[in-house]
């Protein structure tokens, strides 16, 4: 793949410019643990949930999401779909308790709980377990989704592409604090919506798709003939 000047100045903006929130953000978030890992408490709620969402649309959820398409038509995104109904109670039922605990980590709550020697133990246990395999899964499929695109798309090396993903994700996660995050999801997230949304305009407007109603068409058909090669029959 080639890339123009103006592919590569976009592709610059949408590197450096969560960059530069993170270091705009680095005095407030050094003031103290409040402001450092809650944001001082004080994120507007349209601003949180839209971080909430740009966080599930990494470079992995495309490719995810095609692949369910592909092998069980719309439906299949009710595997991810579901999560919504858990994620509007969560905020509805229990988000003003949550904040009335008065907590910086979900893993606290644990000791806040349940008291003791015993709770100590469990709240360890739980932080380690989410903390290193759970993790280490997510950043591993993400990264590993991110290298592939990369070496399509720049002709990088994937383990060049994983190690500078985390360098610069890593360096401006650690001295931005959530505040300057959250903000940065937010730049990013717009950035996706517009890339995907542009990119479904183009798809379907090309002369191998024809467009909606063409697709309609030839999607019963195409249905039929992918199916047993997804099937592996």
């Amino acid at each position: 793949m080639t890339f123009t000047t103006l592919d590569w100045l976009l592709l610059s903006v949408t590197v450096i410019a969560p960059v530069a929130v993170g270091a705009l953000r680095t005095k407030v978030a050094g003031r103290n643990l409040s402001q450092y890992f809650l944001a001082g408490r004080d994120l507007p709620w349209w601003l949180s949930g839209t971080s909430m969402v740009a966080t599930t649309f990494a470079a992995d959820t495309p490719l995810v999401v095609t692949g369910l398409i592909a092998a069980y038509g719309l439906a299949g995104n009710w595997l991810w779909w579901n999560a919504a109904f858990g994620s509007v109670l969560t905020v509805v039922f229990f988000s003003h308790l949550w904040r009335r605990a008065g907590i910086l980590t979900d893993v606290e709550f644990t000791e806040l709980r349940y008291t003791g020697h015993s709770a100590a133990i469990l709240r360890g246990v739980r932080a380690l377990y989410l903390g290193v395999p759970v993790n280490c899964l997510i950043i591993g499929w993400v990264n590993l989704a991110m290298a592939k695109i990369l070496s399509i798309a720049l002709g990088w090396n994937e383990l060049n592409a994983v190690l500078l993903g985390l360098c610069v994700a890593g360096g401006y996660s650690a001295i931005t604090g959530l505040r300057g995050v959250i903000v940065a999801d937010f730049m990013q997230f717009v950035v996706a919506m517009a890339g995907t949304t542009a990119l479904a305009y183009f798809v379907i407007s090309s002369s191998d798709i024809g467009g909606v109603q063409s697709l309609l068409v030839l999607l019963p058909a195409e249905t039929v003939t992918l199916w047993p090669t997804i099937s592996g029959t």
